[in-house]
Order: structure tokens, then C-alpha cells, then sequence
């Protein structure tokens, strides 16, 4: 059964704040959230205001699932992190 929208990101939220939170993380991880950001990019109910920063989101996902020092990539996105969960919770 596939998550809805709220559910969808409410997970990427959890991931970017455990990221933000613990300056380390998975390629599994940033794979997920590339996957997340894809669904919601093309769902309907996705406020559009949020579309330029699930965009960031996902650049950040894919960049980091290339990295070859993924801890390094997450914590020098730190306040990206912060920022982007900031904007999902004004627009979602």
C-alpha cells in the first residue's frame, strides 16, 4: 500500500532531521529521499510553493548518494537541513 502525500512527507522530514541531527547517514537514505521527492513532485495535492525546495531536497539526495564521504556531505548541508524541514512544515 503506497503512502499518501502527509505520510511521504513526514518521512522525508524524519530523514533530513536525523540527518541534520546526527551529521551522518545512508546511501539507502539519500535513495529514499531522492524516491520520496520524485512521488511528491508529481502529486497534485503538493502545495507548488514547496516544489523549488523538494527540488534542493532532491539534489541533495542525489549528490549525496554518489558522495564518497557521505558524512562530510551531510554536514555541510547542515543548515540546508534545518531550513528545508523548516519550509516543509510552513507548506505542508
Amino acid at each position: 500500500m503506497p503512502l499518501d502525500s502527509h505520510y511521504q512527507m513526514q518521512l522525508l522530514k524524519d530523514i533530513l532531521s536525523n540527518h541534520q541531527t546526527d551529521c551522518c547517514g545512508s546511501v539507502s537514505e539519500c535513495e529514499q529521499v531522492e524516491r520520496l521527492v520524485k512521488s511528491l513532485m508529481v502529486n497534485a495535492d503538493i502545495n507548488e510553493n514547496i516544489k523549488p525546495v523538494l527540488q534542493e531536497i532532491y539534489q541533495y539526495g542525489q549528490s549525496g548518494a554518489g558522495s564518497s564521504d557521505l558524512d562530510t556531505h551531510i554536514t555541510s548541508n547542515r543548515q540546508n537541513l534545518s531550513q528545508w524541514v523548516s519550509d516543509m512544515d510552513q507548506f505542508s
